[in-house]
């Protein structure tokens, strides 16, 4: 009888290593969770699918390397069809049933304030790949987009110089387009210029004689443009058809929507667009990056910024977490905070601004000429996201949740 006892005691404890040992090895190839809500369908998908690609892009090449420190990037993907509601439900999704180490994602200004607050609430990592209207420090929250100071306080001068100082801008009537023409007001007084016409028109709207009329009566010398999705886009035609003739600025057009391409010439004549990427760019970093892209994608119509941002946004993280040596979100951020995570993307070296947690860009002047090609007369390097950090923003060492403009910056 004993020794039938020892042998099963034998048994169980053969049993019980071997588990441990098992459990061990899955432990050591558990998968690296990234979670993306981005839109795949719904009024946003234009400019998102190159994005989604490029996530998708980034984590197969990690993948077939290795992983993240020998762990696997699995993509938890959800579709968030260009609804708010549905953001904020998939979020949380993630966060409660998938447990994503990180998540990515949100096109629009809106989508990312719908989640937002969920992410500060559970204290999720989250990345913005966008750009977008500047401002927000949060401690949570990571951006790889180009912001106005880089955007606008490049374009600005530089379309004030060669065309003259008055100016007017219409903008899509919710927080990108108020902050951003906010920013273009302060940047043109600055600069000795005048604001002859300032309009914020609802995203429903696509019918512009009214405003076509409204500028050709104020005479700028300039229009900026920042009007958002696919409604709003009619403008550039029937300005046009008007004979409008005015050159136009902007932070979103060609290298978000690739209107260029999409738009008959000569709709997007004269138009100048400052981007931190565009599938233009004629580098060998940029080459290599549409060759790998097009090869696994080759129905995509075109490479956007977006799509570099969610790229450099994947090789980001993971330099981050093999700095951490872990996926420990509050370890992850300190090393993202060290000042010494970079990566070399299709833009070139990108690198995460520990006081803001944006990133710095090479922003490219892209001018639309009459028959749509793009040419790029200037190239800024290394623009720093400076204006979070000047104003008080400092996240490793005063935590934060708000989103800021000029003329309410953080309190002293």
């Amino acid at each position: 009888m004993s020794s039938i006892k020892s042998n099963y005691v034998a048994i169980a404890l053969a049993s019980l290593f071997s588990m441990g040992i098992t459990h061990a090895a899955i432990a050591a190839d558990k998968p690296i969770k990234i979670g993306l809500l981005e839109d795949a369908s719904g009024n946003f998908a234009l400019p998102v699918i190159p994005k989604i690609h490029a996530t998708e892009l980034a984590v197969e090449e990690i993948n077939a390397k290795g992983g993240i420190m020998g762990r696997p990037i699995e993509l938890i993907k959800y579709d968030t069809q260009s609804d708010n509601t549905r953001f904020q439900q998939m979020a949380r999704r993630l966060i409660n049933n998938d447990k994503a180490d990180v998540i990515f994602g949100a096109f629009s200004s809106a989508s990312r304030e719908a989640i937002r607050p969920i992410m500060d609430r559970a204290k999720q990592m989250y990345w913005y790949n966008n750009q977008y209207e500047g401002g927000v420090c949060d401690t949570n929250v990571f951006v790889t987009g180009a912001v106005p100071e880089q955007q606008f306080s490049t374009l600005i001068p530089w379309l004030m110089e060669k065309y003259g100082k008055k100016v007017y801008t219409i903008a899509a009537d919710y927080n990108f387009g108020q902050i951003s023409a906010e920013w273009v007001r302060n940047i043109v007084k600055e600069n000795g210029g005048t604001m002859v016409g300032e309009e914020f028109i609802p995203l429903s709207v696509s019918q512009f004689g009214q405003t076509i009329q409204n500028i050709q009566k104020a005479k700028p010398d300039f229009v900026v443009t920042l009007l958002v999705g696919a409604n709003q886009s009619s403008y550039y035609e029937q300005a046009a058809a008007a004979k409008l003739d005015l050159p136009m600025g902007s932070s979103v057009n060609v290298g978000q929507a690739y209107e260029h391409k999409r738009f008959k010439a000569p709709a997007l004549k004269d138009m100048y667009v400052t981007a931190n990427y565009l599938e233009e760019v004629d580098t060998p970093a940029s080459n290599d990056f549409k060759q790998r892209f097009h090869a696994k994608y080759p129905n995509e119509p075109y490479i956007n910024q977006e799509a570099a941002n969610a790229y450099d946004a994947v090789y980001l993280y993971k330099a981050a977490v093999e700095q951490a040596k872990s996926t420990d979100m509050a370890a992850v951020r300190k090393a993202l905070e060290s000042g010494d995570i970079c990566t070399d993307g299709p833009s070139g070296k990108v690198c995460i601004d520990p006081k803001s947690h944006h990133l710095s860009h090479t922003i490219y002047l892209a001018h639309v000429k009459e028959d749509h090609s793009i040419e790029i007369p200037k190239v800024w390097n290394d623009i720093k996201p400076y204006w979070l950090g000047q104003v008080g923003c400092n996240l490793p060492v005063k935590p934060d949740h708000n989103q800021y403009t000029p003329s309410n910056p953080p309190k002293a």
